[in-house]
């Protein structure tokens, strides 16, 4: 590898590492590094066999047809699809204080299913057996990122590398070392180090709701359909879990439950035990899928919407939730981030072909001017959803009980929704 480095990618998440990989298959002339201050991922197939609810990685991704597009093209997908993956092929919603529901059937726009289901563990995992089949990418884990000097052009990323021991557990001191790069991309994650360091500014707000997140077990099978109910203290959301692709039985009783409510309601829930959580999760859920048989360890997350001001400086780009977080209630944080990672690698690729230094502004700008206005409009929808459906008001759950009534029964209209929330 060369002492200077075309772009070095900071975060190995979902999004740096499907970075590395799209930037790696779509030029692979560049010379790329991916730090990370984690350890190396466990290799796919050393995740345990899915036999039972503290089986699943409790962290879980809804993903488009956009996003597994995009992870098909680097050879990601084929790899987490012979593990395992849930398919859903219907979404049922509906309003607490009402009785008005709404479905989407993938049947009705012709298509096999609305997205799908992916553990975090399982998809970091092999994103990172992909880019160990790329020559032109290094991957450095136990690194922080203490400092960014730009001179000339160039940008020096001043690590802190923690060496590994022969167990590979990271034992200090750390070693200081210098990376050079004409380019950075941040998806460092929303508290994001890089963008303090640049002092980028935010704008965020509390959404006045901790999600509850856990995995269940329950006495009816889901069907592969994804489920939310909006409660006045906050949407639940169950979504459908499959077992490995080499079980013997396709067991349709596992789902990933993502609770949002109030914070005081958050705590008395945390405070139960796994039975009487299991009731009330059962009774909140109306028993669409049975009494709930199981509960895995739960953690509770305070929701806060934040947005960069700015995607990029010289020489330095933001991109998933380093540049914008948003509430979970549609599931649509990871997709928009991998839509800044698609934008990213066109530009890339722009510029390689026209000969433009990466990092010269304009292409940072076009990337920016890309994403920027797509991640707010869909920031301003969330936002507007979770105040339409957290009021108690009775004009404004009358009217939200017609206008979902009203939507189910427009077919046209309701399909044309759910496709281009699909990516098609």
């Amino acid at each position: 590898m060369s002492d200077v480095y075309d772009i070095a990618i900071v975060g190995a998440g979902l999004v740096g590492s499907t970075a590395a990989a799209a930037l790696a298959e779509a030029v692979p002339s560049l010379k790329l590094i991916m730090l990370d201050a984690g350890p190396a991922p466990v290799a796919l197939a050393k995740h345990k066999a899915a036999a039972g609810v503290d089986d699943f990685d409790p962290r879980v991704v809804a993903l488009t047809r956009d996003s597994q597009t995009l992870l098909q093209s680097i050879g990601a997908w084929q790899r987490v699809a012979e593990k395992r993956l849930c398919p859903y092929s219907d979404m049922e919603v509906w309003d607490a204080d009402g009785t008005a529901r709404i479905n989407f059937d993938s049947s009705e726009i012709q298509e096999p299913n609305l997205g799908h289901i992916v553990e975090n563990k399982l998809l970091v995992s092999a994103l990172a057996e992909q880019l160990a089949t790329y020559s032109n990418v290094e991957t450095w884990n136990g690194c922080t990122v203490n400092d960014v000097i730009e001179h000339e052009g160039q940008q020096t990323l001043v690590v802190n590398k923690k060496p590994l021991d022969e167990k590979a557990n990271y034992k200090d001191p750390a070693q200081p070392l210098e990376v050079k790069t004409k380019l950075i991309l941040a998806c460092d994650g929303a508290q994001s180090p890089l963008r303090q360091i640049k002092n980028i500014a935010t704008r965020e707000w509390d959404y006045g709701h901790d999600a509850i997140v856990t995995t269940v077990e329950t006495s009816k099978p889901h069907r592969g359909c994804a489920r939310q109910r909006f409660i006045s203290t906050g949407p639940l959301a169950c979504l459908p879990l499959a077992r490995d692709k080499a079980a013997q039985s396709n067991n349709e009783h596992y789902c990933s439950i993502v609770w949002s409510c109030l914070p005081e309601r958050a705590e008395e829930l945390m405070a139960l035990d796994d039975d009487s959580f299991a009731k009330a999760l059962g009774e909140a859920l109306e028993l669409e899928l049975g009494e709930v048989k199981a509960v895995a360890k739960r953690f509770r997350i305070p929701l806060r919407q934040r947005h960069a001001k700015k995607y990029i400086q010289a020489g330095f780009a933001l991109a998933g939730d380093a540049a914008h977080t948003i509430h979970p209630l549609a599931g649509q944080g990871v997709n928009l981030g991998l839509k800044d990672v698609a934008a990213f690698v066109e530009q890339i690729q722009y510029a390689s072909n026209r000969a433009v230094p990466l990092n010269d502004y304009s292409i940072l700008r076009r990337y920016q001017r890309q994403r920027i206005g797509d991640n707010l409009s869909m920031m301003a929808t969330m936002e507007g959803f979770k105040r339409l459906f957290g009021s108690n008001d009775i004009s404004v759950r009358w009217l939200r009980n017609e206008g979902v009534r009203s939507l189910n029964n427009v077919s046209m209209l309701k399909n044309k929704i759910v496709r281009q929330a699909m990516g098609l």
